[in-house]
């Protein structure tokens, strides 16, 4: 395999990790991420077959992102034939070039990428492709001169998904007789730069330049944090006083607005003041959706590890891969959601 020739010249290398025990195997950051157990020193024999994995993960901001993080960790583990060095980049774009440029120094077999923004990957992608190590971006894309730079790209559809709460929204006014009646809308977005910001923007806009009706009133980076989200509620609340829709670009926002909104003395849902539109379909956030506090949720699958697995076995066999794989996904509303809380474990 692939994988066994880099070895060959290969010395034993050694990082210093913070390790975290699971029942499915060890993994490692090289950063030593609060809450882990400093290890000492490890190493990978040379003449042990494992397929050695740099992972950048931009950050833990969300819940969302601990279930992303987490099929990973559980996808590559050693019992499946891998080695993975896992760096959680706080939410920095500057970390996540340092780990990359740490991989490629390592000489390992693979290097996934999940970029916090679309730019400024050009010089440390050619490093890597220099090196001859295939880079496999997941959840967000980069924006690069020279697409050879990755391998390909595991995701979701975020303009899609954008899309989606659009017409979820169109469809409740018709069905309650009120497709014709001003609407006015808040949105929370997410990072900027960031594709899933980037996607949902522009496919819910997509949907709402068919209404003359739908007003956006104001849209506001909120980060994709509980907390900045319910900060920027407030100050939207404060300043609006007929707020019809929120669209809150992620669960963890989604959590934040409410907050604000009952800290307010308003009401949500089908009968209530404004409807609260999300993203993600996170396990706290599909019990909402249940009670009625959330009135659409469409979905973002983190479980992308077996997808990456998925790639790198085609890579190492020799075999042709696709430019983007993206993940299924759905649109959770009090119809359907009982059927899918319980088997939710993120």
């Amino acid at each position: 395999m692939k994988h066994l020739l880099k070895k060959t010249g290969r010395l034993l290398f050694a990082v210093f990790v913070a390790a975290a025990l699971c029942g499915c195997g060890r993994y490692f950051d090289m950063e030593g991420t609060p809450g882990n157990q400093r290890a000492d020193t490890l190493t990978v024999p040379a003449n042990e077959d494992l397929i050695v994995v740099g992972v950048s993960q931009m950050g833990s901001e969300s819940v969302w992102r601990t279930a992303h993080t987490n099929s990973i960790q559980t996808t590559f583990t050693r019992d499946k034939g891998y080695f993975l060095i896992f760096n959680n980049a706080r939410q920095k774009q500057e970390n996540q070039i340092k780990a990359v440029r740490s991989f490629i120094s390592q000489q390992v077999d693979y290097i996934i990428l999940s970029p916090i923004t679309e730019d400024g990957w050009d010089t440390v992608l050619q490093e890597a492709k220099d090196a001859g190590i295939p880079v496999i971006l997941t959840d967000r894309r980069v924006n690069v001169c020279d697409s050879s730079l990755y391998t390909t790209w595991v995701g979701s559809n975020f303009l899609e998904e954008g899309k989606k709460a659009g017409v979820w929204l169109e469809e409740y006014l018709q069905e309650i007789g009120q497709e014709q009646k001003p609407v006015n809308l808040v949105v929370l977005r997410g990072t900027e730069g960031s594709t899933s910001m980037m996607g949902r923007t522009a496919g819910f806009e997509y949907i709402t330049r068919h209404h003359e009706n739908w007003c956006i009133l104001e849209s506001v980076n909120a980060e994709y944090t509980t907390a900045k989200g319910r900060e920027e509620m407030k100050k939207l609340l404060q300043k609006y006083n007929d707020i019809n829709v929120v669209v809150a670009q992620n669960d963890d926002m989604a959590f934040g607005a409410l907050e604000a909104i009952y800290d307010a003395g308003k009401t949500v849902g089908e009968n209530g003041d404004m409807l609260v539109l999300s993203f993600d379909g996170t396990r706290d956030a599909l019990k909402m959706v249940q009670s009625g506090a959330i009135s659409v949720d469409v979905e973002c699958n983190p479980d992308q590890g077996p997808y990456l697995s998925m790639i790198i076995n085609k890579l190492e066999n020799d075999a042709a891969v696709q430019r983007a794989y993206y993940v299924p996904e759905q649109v959770f509303t009090t119809e359907n959601v009982g059927d899918f809380i319980e088997e939710r474990n993120y």
